[in-house]
């Protein structure tokens, strides 16, 4: 296992269960459908996987629904709960980097924006992670890019798939360099886990996966798939535009027109999502 190299993190938060929090769940009970503008009641569209059961508007997600939308029932066993980090550069924007976290903690119930555990999925042993991008927008310091690491350090250790489902603003700007640190750290974990352990790594990007997680190891599945309609870039359109002096095309960073042009192998819905992974599993694995 990685010894964490820039270990800024403590270890003191109780462990979390690896069920939906109710802190997943606005306090609203109605949503105005942002596709269609029907009015949706939400515990409703929870149970529909938060997607619109009018036109298939596919809303933003907990870590934890993913988690349970994707493991087989009963399996799931997180790690690396006792991770968090710490202000090693004593950040301060509008209000200091300590108060962001314990926000943060207090509002999603986790001590950082990742989650990752053991399970199996439609019976096949993985070691499975996604974002929590209600988390500081789901974005990688030094905790996430440990446990990134460690996932892929266990996948290697057990020889079995690993699945990230990444939702993130990108680096942690409150951490600076050690944030950007954790893109080579990962990828090169993920490396081990291919040329040692010869098994898949499956990157599922939902809205939205940008910056230093786009650059870094989102983009590097063997098999890359995304939610219907994600956003999935490095920078933003404007700042590319400024760049360059140019216009953009119509849908530019959308998953469709990634998949267009070949950055995705496919966009599932998430209903589909489970079952499209087993079967491209046992296909790549021989199973």
């Amino acid at each position: 296992m990685s010894d964490g190299g820039n270990r800024w993190f403590e270890q003191p938060l109780p462990e979390l269960q690896a069920s939906v929090p109710a802190t997943e769940v606005s306090k609203d009970l109605w949503l105005r459908c942002s596709g269609c503008a029907e009015i949706l009641y939400r515990p409703k569209l929870a149970e529909h996987l938060e997607v619109c059961f009018h036109c298939g508007k596919h809303f933003r997600m907990g870590g934890h629904a993913r988690i349970a939308m994707l493991a087989d029932e009963g399996t799931f066993e997180r790690h690396d709960t006792e991770l968090q980090s710490i202000d090693a550069l004593g950040f301060v924007d509008s209000k200091p980097y300590p108060r962001r976290l314990a926000a943060a903690h207090a509002r999603t119930g986790d001590n950082d924006a990742f989650i990752s555990g053991s399970c199996t999925l439609d019976g096949i042993p993985v070691e499975l992670g996604a974002f929590n991008f209600f988390f500081l927008g789901g974005s990688m310091g030094s905790v996430v890019g440990e446990a990134i690491t460690r996932q892929f350090e266990r996948a290697r250790e057990r020889r079995v798939p690993a699945i990230v489902v990444s939702a993130s603003g990108g680096a942690r700007m409150q951490e600076g360099i050690l944030s950007l640190m954790q893109m080579a750290k990962t990828c090169s974990a993920l490396s081990l886990l291919r040329d040692e352990a010869r098994m898949p790594y499956i990157s599922v990007l939902a809205d939205p996966t940008t910056g230093g997680v786009a650059a870094s190891f989102a983009m590097l599945g063997d098999l890359n798939l995304s939610e219907p309609e994600a956003l999935i870039g490095f920078a933003g359109k404007r700042v590319i535009e400024q760049t360059i002096g140019e216009a953009l095309p119509e849908g530019f960073q959308t998953a469709e027109y990634l998949l267009d042009n070949g950055m995705l192998d496919a966009i599932c819905r998430r209903d589909e999502l489970k079952d499209y992974i087993a079967r491209s599993l046992r296909w790549m694995i021989g199973d």
